[in-house]
């Protein structure tokens, strides 16, 4: 990498150094938010958090809502039969949200899922033999033939979930259930992964298909209804996975220069599918009065005990049974941490551990950050001298002051405790599609990241940026917010780094669930 200074950032000095405040060097160029980041949850695909979104709602005709997304079970291959995607019944999937700046949940959104098998728990079967000799037997396939979404769909087995709201602390909050606004009840069905077009139609046919499992919901104490929705999607996320890994293959000259981020294009799990559970809130329901600032993560836990059987019946769950206290297992909120910001010894520590804890335990690796140590050793760029980063540790912990900072938060330790969370200020005005700029508050976008994240922003160009000084560039600016660095600290803070992708909000689709269609398994041919 060249060490020759390259223009600052085309943006507004003060919008930068308040998009600094909240960012982190929590960015690796390129690297997926959450897929396979921790050692354990390699192990369990199914309760592996990907990406998670929280934005207000910019669908037409939809503002004063909030939307919430929460990906899982990454790198989907779209023709990963016979079984495809189906998320885990033994699992506990969550979304929480804390309205008062205390690190600690008030509302949390509980999704849990059942997979039921069709004809009396046998699946699809069909007669086999001579006429008057037959024996019905299960096939091995979801289908037995195309799928549209009516009630007789040859399906081998139906996959539904109910979602509950707790508020307070989850698990020992009170509890009840959404219902449907159409008929009040409490099971929801999702529709089956894109198997492919001879299965469930070309694109077109299969958006409408999946958008007949967007419901109009109920919200306790809420009067008025939201949507929610559970069901396979491309994976939004614009990312070279093969390249980082590989040391970061990728010239000096490509990943320092923001004239090449138009090229760039999605990256390389484009051509994967997630699964994603998507909620709209109205924004008064999910707030509290006087508070617009909200923050959320989303986790995912199993029970602490797993009997597996060493002779299993018939069924879908026939061969484990689980038992014991909800174990936390994947945590996510704002995008990247556990992949570059924690330690690897302490991974799993950070999946299993709560915001209100984070001030406690995981603190060196934001004051003392190893991502823009690595990008000097493997490009030459000078990494950031003022230690420890409390420009990071402010950013990363309390939310930008006058953007999305809760109001009982007034500095580094006063008035709150500090935990990592995606903050999201409801009462900013959403930002239309068509205006909406990647690099979010960096660029006045003040409706994108950090406040909040919406599929079209490029969290990696801007948080990579962060990590190698940004901020401190800004003379006086830095000053006056107190970050605690100035220019001579951050050699090449000006230097516009991008990560190889880059997609835009025109990219995804424009309403709920947002997120685009998924890849079919095959195409009709």
């Amino acid at each position: 990498m060249s060490r020759a200074r390259r223009p600052r950032l085309p943006v507004r000095p003060v919008a930068l150094a308040l998009l600094a405040l909240g960012c982190t060097a929590m960015a690796l160029p390129s690297q997926a938010s959450s897929h396979r980041e921790a050692p354990f949850i390699t192990t369990q695909p199914k309760v592996d958090g990907a990406d998670f979104y929280a934005f207000n709602s910019y669908e037409a005709g939809r503002t004063g809502h909030v939307t919430f997304i929460a990906n899982y079970l990454p790198l989907q291959d779209a023709y990963g039969g016979p079984n495809y995607f189906s998320l885990d019944p033994n699992a506990l999937y969550e979304i929480h949200i804390d309205n008062n700046g205390d690190g600690v949940e008030d509302l949390t959104f509980q999704f849990r899922f059942q997979n039921t098998l069709a004809n009396n728990g046998n699946g699809v079967a069909l007669n086999i033999g001579p006429q008057g000799n037959q024996k019905s037997v299960a096939i091995p396939l979801r289908q037995a033939g195309p799928v549209t979404g009516a009630a007789n769909d040859p399906l081998s087995y139906r996959e539904s979930f109910e979602v509950t709201l707790v508020r307070g602390d989850r698990r020992m909050g009170t509890r009840q259930l959404l219902t449907n606004a159409n008929g009040g009840s409490s099971r929801f069905d999702k529709p089956i992964d894109y198997i492919g077009e001879k299965t469930l139609g070309n694109a077109m046919a299969y958006e409408a298909y999946a958008g007949r499992h967007v419901y109009s919901v109920n919200i306790p104490g809420c009067s008025a209804p939201s949507k929610v929705f559970v069901g396979q999607r491309q994976d939004p996320f614009p990312v070279t996975l093969g390249t980082i890994f590989d040391l970061v293959n990728a010239p000096g000259a490509v990943i320092t220069n923001e004239a090449n981020a138009a090229a760039f294009g999605a990256g390389t799990i484009a051509d994967k599918n997630v699964t994603t559970l998507a909620l709209e809130l109205p924004a008064s329901c999910v707030t509290r009065t006087g508070e617009p600032v909200i923050g959320a993560w989303t986790t995912a836990s199993l029970r602490q005990a797993r009997l597996l059987s060493g002779k299993p019946a018939s069924g879908l769950q026939a061969s484990e049974k689980t038992g014991g206290a909800w174990t936390q297992v994947s945590r996510l909120g704002m995008p990247l941490v556990n992949e570059v910001v924690i330690g690897l010894k302490d991974k799993d520590k950070f999946n299993g551990a709560k915001p209100k804890d984070d001030a406690s335990k995981f603190a060196d690796y934001v004051t003392h950050p190893t991502l823009p140590t690595l990008i000097e050793v493997l490009f030459g760029a000078k990494a950031p001298t003022n230690y420890p980063r409390t420009d990071l540790l402010t950013a990363f912990l309390t939310g930008l002051p006058g953007i999305n900072r809760p109001s009982n938060i007034t500095g580094l330790g006063q008035g709150g405790p500090l935990a990592e969370m995606l903050r999201l200020n409801t009462s900013t005005a959403p930002t239309p599609i068509a205006a909406q700029h990647p690099l979010g508050v960096a660029a006045g976008d003040l409706a994108g990241f950090p406040n909040g994240r919406r599929p079209g922003d490029d969290v990696v160009d801007v948080s990579l940026r962060v990590a190698m000084g940004a901020l401190c560039v800004l003379t006086g600016d830095a000053d006056a917010l107190k970050v605690g660095c100035k220019p001579a600290d951050a050699p090449d803070g000006s230097v516009p780094f991008v990560d190889g992708s880059r997609t835009r909000a025109s990219d995804y689709r424009g309403a709920f669930p947002y997120l685009n269609t998924p890849l079919p398994g095959a195409k009709n041919l």
